[in-house]
């Protein structure tokens, strides 16, 4: 039986609380202010619960042959789910995580410490200022889940940023980034509008409530130089637990309508979501 009890702290972004899974022997989920941030099985690693995260892998899955490493540039850390996803599916990866909550960063090591054979390096600093350090095509794939409470930041919206995504990014690397918007989309739009400007390929992945404008939610972008391996990840998204959609070419232009590319000067936030867009039960 689990008796894990809850975790709550103050880190610099509000009140964070980890809460133990009863289902779960030794999982988590981690919210902060109330928002969902992430969920972390310390026994099954591979385990992701949040649907966006499973996305998110889905592209993972698809950046290269299975099980071969790669470099993966993580902006947005959380308690690390994605980074773990990576270091046991693909061994051998070397990962850096960029989080701006050192407050965080200090709750989940001490409470869902990392294997010390993981390969994953934490690194506590804004996130846009670590990309625009890092070494050119130094990434296989660069992923984009930083929240500041439950919205993008600005400065992470912009031309200047998909940039310098795409000048860390090798040749034929990746670049996905957890999103969240609801009808009429004027977020999201501005954002497939922004990649436009910089990458030649793009796809979007959503539930179908979302795309019609039921409901606020999750998209996933994947941008890159190169094409983008769209069958496997729509059969990967087609097949998950809450079936999500893929958009691409004329789809895609068709939901990018007359949005223009996001530059630095008028950049802003994601939307604030709605009541309970992200509660938990």
């Amino acid at each position: 039986m689990n008796e894990q009890i809850p975790v709550i702290r103050e880190v610099d972004q509000g009140t964070a609380r980890l809460m133990p899974d009863v289902d779960r022997e030794r999982a988590w989920l981690l919210t902060v202010d109330g928002a969902p941030q992430s969920y972390v099985d310390l026994d099954d690693p591979a385990y992701l619960e949040f649907e966006y995260a499973r996305r998110l892998a889905h592209v993972v899955d698809g950046a290269a042959d299975d099980g071969a490493p790669l470099d993966v540039l993580h902006l947005g850390g959380g308690a690390l789910s994605l980074p773990r996803y990576v270091a046991v599916t693909r061994p051998g990866s070397r990962q850096d995580v960029v989080e701006a909550d050192r407050g965080l960063l200090a709750l989940v090591a001490e409470h869902l410490p990392l294997p010390a054979d993981s390969g994953v390096t934490v690194h506590a600093a804004d996130a846009r200022r670590w990309l625009e350090a890092a070494p050119t095509a130094s990434a296989d794939l660069v992923v984009g889940d930083v929240f500041g409470g439950s919205r993008v930041p600005a400065h992470l919206t912009s031309v200047e940023y998909a940039r310098e995504v795409r000048r860390v990014l090798r040749a034929d690397g990746i670049y996905a980034a957890n999103l969240a918007d609801g009808a009429p989309f004027p977020f999201l739009r501005s954002q497939l509008a922004t990649f436009a400007a910089v990458f030649p390929e793009r796809a979007l992945v959503a539930e179908p409530a979302v795309l019609r404008g039921r409901r606020f939610g999750n998209a996933v972008l994947v941008a890159s130089g190169r094409e983008i391996d769209l069958a496997h990840l729509a059969r990967r998204a087609a097949a998950d637990a809450f079936p999500a959609r893929v958009e691409h070419g004329e789809a895609l232009a068709r939901l990018t309508g007359d949005a223009e590319p996001v530059l630095d000067a008028r950049a802003v936030p994601s939307p604030v979501p709605p009541d309970g867009a992200f509660g938990i039960g």
